[in-house]
């Protein structure tokens, strides 16, 4: 039976063929669920008169290889499972892959690598990340390939005999619920479009330039984009009333990057909540791995990497920084 609610429409194709799907859990009690007759939309952000649409989560690069931590991944599946995004997207790079690096090649550094223990290592943590998810709620979930995942591909073009062998299906995401987009195919949901980066197509090489404005004149739409240890975040007003959100956010790991060095291991990370989104437009939140640390451990990450992990601590540019900023607070 269509539902006859008042001026309520799907957030994708604008039309009123909408029937009701059972109810989702909220904070305050719960929220009716919908699917669309005409695009198959499913979801409970239907829009109403005020235009109020759905809500997002976007998890930045996780870059999980052997022996790195994984408990914030545990963090974010409880606190999205609390919150309950009607979406949840991964932005790639959950998998480093590490042993099919072509920088490392040769290096002192590819000793002991193996490719059967990085895809453990990223599906163990996937497990982690969705079980909590799963077992609250069912939402949409995304995951837009990465450059570090696209090394499987790259293997097997590179070395036939891997054909058969080794895929991107050794990776345990579609297994577990998520939605697996081809590395760079972009995905557009309720306007913004995600990619793990959006490139020229004239060149094929990613979009320059250090600012988020140059990047929202280039790509012109809405987009989200992880690959660069970045948090950058821009809104940018068209004549005609339309507003273009660009957000870049590339981090989401409680580790150091040993190529960034000392200089360069300081940006921000966790996941962002987009609020409202309709028509590419949206209200973020930012949601950094100290706050969840706190939420769920008690403590300061930097206190409990310190504890846990002496060696990352003590390697780390970031959690020194974050720990001599708690020490300026306290």
């Amino acid at each position: 039976m269509i539902y006859q609610g008042e001026n309520v429409v799907c957030p994708e194709c604008k039309s009123f063929d909408l029937i009701k799907k059972g109810k989702r859990k909220t904070l305050t009690g719960s929220s009716q669920r919908f699917k669309c007759l005409s695009c198959s939309w499913a979801g409970s952000g239907v829009v109403k008169s005020s235009g109020v649409g759905r809500v997002h989560a976007m998890i930045p690069d996780t870059q999980i290889k052997p022996g790195s931590p994984t408990e914030h991944l545990e963090w974010i599946g409880h606190y999205l499972a609390e919150i309950q995004p009607d979406v949840v997207v991964m932005i790639g790079d959950h998998a480093d892959m590490p042993s099919l690096s072509s920088y490392d090649f040769g290096k002192k550094s590819a000793e002991g690598r193996r490719v059967i223990n990085d895809i453990d290592a990223a599906n163990k943590a996937m497990r982690l990340l969705t079980k909590p998810i799963l077992d609250a709620y069912s939402p949409e979930l995304h995951i837009t390939l990465g450059n570090h995942e696209n090394r499987i591909n790259v293997a097997t073009e590179k070395d036939a005999k891997l054909d058969g062998f080794l895929s991107i299906d050794n990776l345990n995401y579609a297994d577990l619920g998520w939605t697996v987009h081809d590395f760079l195919k972009p995905v557009c949901i309720d306007g913004v479009t995600y990619a793990h980066y959006f490139y020229n197509p004239m060149s094929g090489r990613p979009f320059g330039g250090e600012s988020i404005v140059t990047k929202m004149k280039n790509i012109g739409f809405s987009f989200s984009m992880g690959h660069q240890q970045c948090h950058q975040t821009g809104l940018r007003e068209l004549n005609n009333g339309r507003i273009i959100r660009g957000l870049i956010s590339g981090a989401c790991y409680l580790h150091d990057e040993d190529y960034k060095g000392h200089q360069g291991n300081g940006y921000w990370r966790g996941i962002v909540i987009k609020h409202e989104v309709f028509e590419g437009c949206y209200d973020i939140m930012e949601v950094s791995l100290d706050f969840l640390c706190r939420k769920y451990e008690g403590m300061p990450v930097s206190l409990f990497m310190q504890k846990k992990y002496p060696d990352i601590y003590e390697r780390s540019t970031w959690l020194k920084r974050l720990a001599a900023r708690h020490l300026r607070a306290a």
